[in-house]
């Protein structure tokens, strides 16, 4: 219920965000436009009657025609003056890039673009809604809605910019009669880099292969179980897999997706199949999860994601690339609204679509294979996930092999036998790359045989007599290596991830500390320089006085035209407001963008560190911890 509750606090939250990125650059251009066309018309009427009434030449009948006609025709309306007695009228006020000109057009600009934002908004609603309707108008309307959003999103950053940047130059110019010579070039810097990466994001053609860890099972080294799947498959009524993939994750799936295994690109329909689990369910109930399986490919599941899949993640990467390109900002939402939108259809879509498999398969073993396997993977996957976390919790480096498949494989019965173990069960679910699977107790009525809580722990504990990874000849030389890779890598991310943690107090924290954030020294004008290390920032000039991150609340880069200068904002208060230091750093040149970057990258680790340090300490002085 609390999930559910902070989906739809997100879905309004990003709802009201597309609005203000859709609305509020072409609103506020529309009301300035508006009310500097009226405030002129008011000032242009007065005058000229003032002037018609002054003039001697003019008898009552002439003034008084001459002033109707000038109140049927206000400033504002000449633009849009297109008769031939009006033509006069017409090129006297609104000659090209004038003022008149110049407001007519953005007003119209500004109605244009938030016609276009509204047009947009209701599409990807209407689109959105069309994809809860069935399977093929699903993908239709993602398709429809992909080309459709990312083209529009990227107008409506070419439309915004142009007015961001009109607005730098009139709003200031209008009121003050003064215009700022930096504030345009800023504004117009930001649009133009927007557009930029706007229109270039557009049309470069992103990755969309999918990388898998794993080995192929060729049919020699594992014949029966070919042979089962190939049974499995005509009961299912589909063709079988076209190549077996194993691997160490905690879980089974089927893709007709193009992927990639060992570098090596392959097409057709995959079966991925996870040795560790294979190994604690018995023959049964593997072959429960290889029906289950097998019926996505038999539903048509895997050739609508196959085709769906790669569509869905070159809009998500188009979507978040939208978010980190300053003004782009203002297409970020809207494709993220779309996306929330559509991403609910598919939810809903992956539970029908889970359920029919459990039942599939439920027919074609037995209700009590296909639950108790969902057991036992829940499990597995629960206990391996907590496993990991501990290991990764701990504030010492690790040395070797962890030996983290021993170390589940033994520990998990025990596990099965614990509190900890029926509380996690309540809630758990079936890990799976692809899909939003149900929850356990659902899948359990789905097929109709309920298993009580008190029998889980049993049905974990009990080994199995004979597994299909006992039939895979090469099964354990490719667990060993993929778990040899597997803790390689989790090694090196717990390193780095200490190096985030430590102080560092002793040598060998600072060793690690080190190894992840070396000094860093950048060379500044008359042979200057300052560095940039763990513990805070150290310029030459200025006596060389070091800046402690302790010290530093926040921090602001200036450019300047006789140099730059980072402004470091302390916690301490000076007589007005936050006392500050200004540390020199001309002659930074190409290397400016790199000293940027590592000022915030050392001092956010130095946050990071205080962080856990205050979780730690709050953890030791809780009781109930």
């Amino acid at each position: 219920m609390a999930f559910a509750r902070t989906i739809h606090a997100d879905l309004l939250r990003v709802f009201l965000l597309t609005l203000v990125s859709l609305f509020a650059i072409p609103a506020a251009t529309l009301v300035f436009t508006e009310y500097a066309l009226r405030s002129q018309d008011a000032e242009f009427l007065q005058s000229i009657e003032n002037r018609i009434n002054t003039d001697a030449r003019l008898n009552a009948a002439d003034k008084a025609e001459a002033t109707a006609f000038y109140r049927s025709h206000p400033l504002s309306k000449a633009c849009d003056a297109t008769a031939p007695e009006d033509k006069n009228f017409h090129d006297k006020v609104c000659s090209p890039y004038s003022m008149q000109w110049q407001f007519h057009w953005a007003d119209r600009a500004a109605l244009w673009t938030l016609a276009l934002g509204a047009a947009l908004l209701a599409a990807a609603l209407v689109l959105g809604a069309l994809a809860f309707a069935n399977r093929g108008l699903r993908y239709a309307s993602f398709v429809a809605g992909w080309r459709l959003m990312t083209v529009s999103s990227a107008i409506e950053v070419v439309l915004q910019s142009a007015m961001l940047v009109w607005l730098s130059f009139w709003l200031t110019a209008f009121f003050w009669h003064s215009y700022y010579v930096k504030l345009i070039a800023i504004a117009g810097i930001a649009a133009a880099a927007a557009v930029f990466y706007a229109v270039y994001t557009l049309f470069k053609k992103l990755p969309s292969v999918n990388a898998i860890d794993g080995e192929l099972i060729a049919e020699a080294d594992a014949p029966r179980l070919w042979e089962r799947i190939r049974q499995l498959a005509g009961r299912v009524k589909t063709a079988p897999p076209d190549q077996i993939v194993a691997g160490i994750d905690t879980n089974f799936f089927v893709t007709e997706a193009p992927i990639e295994v060992s570098g090596r690109a392959l097409n057709g329909r995959t079966l991925f199949v996870s040795l560790p689990l294979l190994r604690v369910l018995d023959q049964s109930e593997a072959d429960a999860v290889l029906a289950h399986e097998l019926a996505h490919l038999g539903g048509g599941d895997t050739r609508s994601s196959a085709a769906l899949g790669p569509k869905l993640r070159q809009f998500d990467q188009y979507t978040w690339k939208m978010r980190s390109g300053g003004l782009t900002i203002v297409a970020h939402y809207l494709l993220r609204l779309y996306r929330m939108i559509f991403e609910f259809a598919l939810a809903r879509d992956s539970r029908e679509r889970e359920y029919k498999a459990d039942r599939v398969s439920a027919s074609l073993t037995a209700p009590s294979a296909i639950v108790q396997s969902l057991i036992k993977i829940s499990a597995y996957a629960s206990y391996r996930n907590d496993v990991e976390q501990k290991l990764f919790a701990q504030n010492r480096q690790h040395d070797g092999a962890l030996g983290i498949a021993r170390f589940v494989a033994d520990g998990l019965p025990p596990y099965a036998s614990s509190e900890a173990f029926i509380e996690t069960m309540k809630t758990a679910d079936v890990p799976h790359p692809y899909d939003s699977h149900p929850p356990l107790l659902e899948r359990m009525r789905n097929v109709d045989h309920h298993v009580p809580e008190n029998v889980y722990g049993a049905i974990v504990a009990t080994a199995p007599e004979a597994t299909w990874a006992d039939e895979i000849e090469t099964a354990p030389a490719i667990e060993q290596r993929l778990w040899s890779e597997y803790e390689q890598r989790f090694v090196q991310n717990h390193e780095l991830a200490l190096a985030y943690r430590y102080e560092p107090a002793t040598e060998e924290e600072r060793i690690v500390v080190l190894r992840h954030f070396p000094p860093l020294e950048f060379a500044l004008k008359n042979n200057e320089r300052i560095v940039v290390d763990y513990a805070g920032l150290h310029p030459s000039a200025d006596g060389g006085s070091t800046i402690a991150w302790d010290e530093v609340k926040g921090l602001t880069y200036k450019d300047g035209s006789f140099g730059d200068t980072l402004i470091v904002t302390h916690h301490d208060k000076a007589m007005l407001g936050a006392r500050t230091t200004k540390v020199k750093v001309a002659g930074l040149g190409k290397q400016k963008d790199n000293f940027r970057g590592a000022v915030g990258h050392y001092w956010q680790r130095h946050q990071v560190m205080r962080a856990q340090q205050k979780e730690e300490k709050e953890g030791e002085n809780d009781p109930a911890s």
